[in-house]
């Protein structure tokens, strides 16, 4: 704590107390004394008529740029599934690519498992360098391994940023990492800058429910580690002439008290593919009840996409929930978008916003999604609905 009480001037009046937002001071013997609670707010500095409370004088530190001048490098972890690149890892490489020519360093995709040709791919979608790190026991996904393999590649390279997929996986064993590096992780980041002046990467996420965007740093600690929503993030261009080196780094003796017996896929059935369609129609409050989604699933068959929703119709029981779409559901990123009956509320935008083109229908002129949308159609949806479905079909015959 950083304030100092002069004992010789305190009279003990106590109308430092009242000031202090933390009830850290406490008067002893007729003395002011801070406690522990203090959070240096500095608020009753000004409150002492005495003048008896004082900032202490801080000893000269080095400059966070000389601590953490051995950490340069922004890295990206890669997951691949089945020895096929996810797309979250491509997308990474996206803002990857911006975040290091801030920084003026390498970009660094860390793929384990898989093989060399998909090591390549990350090169051709925009990596500088990959540390590839091929053993068939990283094959399959396993927290233990994982983890203690990119807690040694941090410890020998030292990168000054480290980026995830907020995915099952990366969601898994990224705050394990965070946490035994004694560093810090932002979760579900939807964007990503760098501070200008300082250098610090500034980690935007929604925060308190989703009513504001807060931007958190790590100032004190490196690697600085964030986990990013899938389809926020744009990917770079493919380029199929593009060379970078690709590092094989040998698996060593990796221990897990676990063992991966067998994967169990959700059958196509039932599987909503929300993240990877290019074409999604959601339904909301205004609906008003379910059988409004057995039209918009009929407008996405003719369209060839698939029917999302927000969370609202969700907990109204109208559709299941892996169709949803939002902060607490699927961030999606399709080239059309069609909302109907969706308000707009910030909790939903956060998961489509970042879609090509968005169509909003909503009979309230007032709505907050036309704020976003890029054709806006203020009307009843059991009208105008009805009205493309018969267009499409008339255009198709």
């Amino acid at each position: 704590m950083p304030i100092k009480v002069n004992i010789q001037l305190c009279t003990g009046c106590g109308q430092c107390i009242s000031s202090c937002p933390f009830s850290a001071i406490e008067i002893k013997d007729n003395k002011a004394f801070i406690t522990d609670f203090c959070n240096d707010c500095f608020a009753c500095l000004s409150i002492c008529p005495e003048g008896a409370l004082t900032e202490f004088a801080k000893k000269a530190e080095p400059s966070e740029s000389k601590i953490h001048k051995d950490y340069k490098g922004v890295w990206v972890f890669a997951e691949q599934r089945n020895g096929k690149l996810a797309s979250v890892g491509l997308e990474l490489l996206g803002i990857g690519r911006k975040l290091a020519h801030d920084l003026n360093t390498d970009l660094v995709a860390i793929l384990f498992g898989s093989d060399k040709a998909e090591a390549e791919e990350l090169i051709k979608w925009g990596a500088d360098k990959v540390i590839h790190v091929d053993d068939p026991f990283l094959n399959t996904f396993n927290d233990e391994p994982y983890c203690q393999l990119l807690i040694e590649l941090i410890n020998q390279y030292k990168p000054e940023i480290v980026l995830a997929g907020a995915t099952a996986i990366g969601r898994s064993f990224i705050p394990r990492v965070a946490g035994r590096l004694k560093t810090g992780l932002t979760a579900d980041c939807t964007s990503l800058e760098i501070d200008k002046e300082t250098g610090h990467l500034l980690q935007i996420r929604p925060a308190f429910g989703g009513n504001i965007m807060a931007t958190i740093l790590c100032p004190g600690h490196r690697p600085q580690m964030a986990t990013v929503r899938p389809r926020v993030m744009r990917k770079n261009p493919y380029d199929p002439n593009r060379k970078g080196e690709i590092i094989s780094v040998p698996a060593k003796t990796l221990r897990s008290r676990t063992k991966v017996l067998d994967t169990i896929y959700e059958s196509s059935e039932t599987m909503v593919n929300l993240q990877d369609a290019e074409i999604i129609v959601s339904g909301g409050r205004g609906l008003g009840g379910p059988r409004g989604f057995e039209m918009l699933g009929e407008l996405a068959k003719l369209l060839g996409g698939t029917i999302g929703s927000s969370r609202a119709a969700v907990d109204e029981g109208w559709i299941p929930y892996r169709h949803q779409v939002g902060q607490t559901g699927k961030t999606v990123c399709p080239k059309i978008y069609i909302a109907c009956g969706i308000s707009g509320a910030v909790q939903h935008l956060v998961g489509m916003q970042s879609s090509d083109i968005i169509i909003a229908i909503n009979k309230n002129p007032e709505a907050p999604i036309f704020n976003y949308a890029t054709y806006g159609i203020v009307g009843d949806i059991y009208e105008v609905v009805p009205l493309l479905i018969k267009k499409i079909k008339e255009a198709k015959q």
